[in-house]
């Protein structure tokens, strides 16, 4: 009997499909004596890191639907695990599965300070805020170890470079030291996906990342210091969590976030057949409604590509969750969060390593 894919406790994924470059199929036989077992006695996938020496950080973006230029991801893959992350399918171009592999095979960048050093330093260097963690969560579990993205913030504070970032984690408090100051320079926002306001939900979407009502608290931690902050409501997925889009905006203002964005689901590639089975382990009842509203978003399809659509849906359920959503950002006050301008008149290249040192 072929292995019926369950739910892993403190994983997103259940399963672990071959990404769409693999030229070699497996396929697992269960005998029975599996299924035997209790949930608590399966072997769970553990994290693995593996060091990478990356050649560049900075990449740039020329989609219109993006108001960033460039970006940076000190990590591949994220042990939070969000079964519905737009990233998964990058981990194919590793050979690795968008699935289990891209919450538990991870890469860091090790060498992620130094090359971004240099990148600066370059003659040709225009400077333009970079966002970290368009991708990846910059403030994953394994950050606390790594600590990549707080020696990437050094070396932007340093050189009074602007930046963004985004995340779902509260280990960011950590870094207030870098943060308040750069704040003080308008070097820096921070912005906090929050999508949801049940934790039970939240520990089967996201299973590893800060719980919801933490990162409210986040947010005011941030806000206190003088960081400024907006809240995500990202994604939001039809018949699942965006009855809580109102809610999530109202609690965020409370804790005195300044502006707010929204991304409807966005399913590419791998990710539909990995979000379709989460909806079969968790949420079987509604899973054919959920799948009917994401298609009505995207054209009769699980996913459109459309640069003018993908990030808001188009019909009547994508044009009725738009209007909730300015309607609760008029009540809040809440700007876009894009419309923040950060300072890149401060910016000061950093010196390139000399053999003779420096005498000032």
């Amino acid at each position: 009997m072929t292995d019926v894919p369950h739910a892993i406790k403190g994983r997103g994924a259940a399963s672990n499909p071959e990404g769409r470059f693999e030229t070699i199929r497996h396929h697992a036989e269960d005998d029975g004596w599996q299924h035997a077992l209790l949930d608590e006695e399966r072997p769970r996938p553990k994290t693995e890191v593996t060091e990478e020496r990356a050649r560049s950080v900075i990449t740039h973006n020329d989609s219109p639907d993006i108001h960033f230029a460039q970006a940076m991801n000190p990590y591949r893959g994220c042990e939070h695990g969000c079964i519905y992350c737009f990233a998964r399918p990058t981990h194919s171009y590793l050979n690795l599965s968008p699935g289990l592999d891209f919450e538990t095979k991870l890469r860091a960048k090790t060498n992620l300070a130094e090359v971004l050093r240099a990148d600066l330093a370059k003659p040709s260097y225009v400077v333009s805020p970079i966002n970290i963690g368009s991708s990846t969560d910059p403030y994953q579990p394994i950050e606390k170890r790594w600590r990549l993205t707080r020696a990437a913030l050094e070396v932007l504070a340093e050189c009074h470079h602007p930046c963004t970032i985004v995340t779902k984690n509260a280990l960011v408090e950590r870094d207030l030291d870098i943060l308040a100051p750069m704040a003080r320079e308008h070097l820096v926002q921070v912005l906090v996906s929050v999508n949801s306001l049940d934790n039970r939900l939240a520990a089967k979407l996201e299973p590893r990342a800060t719980a919801p009502h933490r990162r409210l608290q986040t947010i005011k931690t941030l806000a206190d210091a003088g960081v400024p902050v907006g809240v995500l409501v990202a994604p939001i997925i039809p018949s699942l969590n965006d009855r809580d889009m109102e809610a999530v905006l109202e609690q965020a203002a409370d804790a005195g976030a300044r502006c707010a964005g929204y991304t409807v689901l966005r399913l590419p590639y791998e990710l539909k057949a990995l979000f379709r089975e989460w909806l079969a382990l968790h949420a079987p009842q509604r899973a054919a409604h959920v799948m009917s509203l994401v298609q009505q978003m995207n054209d009769g399809r699980d996913y459109d590509s459309d640069f003018s659509t993908r990030m808001r849906g188009q019909g009547v359920f994508a044009d009725l969750l738009r209007r909730r959503f300015e309607v609760a950002c008029r009540r809040h006050g809440f700007a876009r969060a894009r419309e923040l301008k950060l300072n890149v008149s401060r910016f000061v290249p950093p010196r390139k390593p000399s053999p003779q040192g420096q005498l000032f």
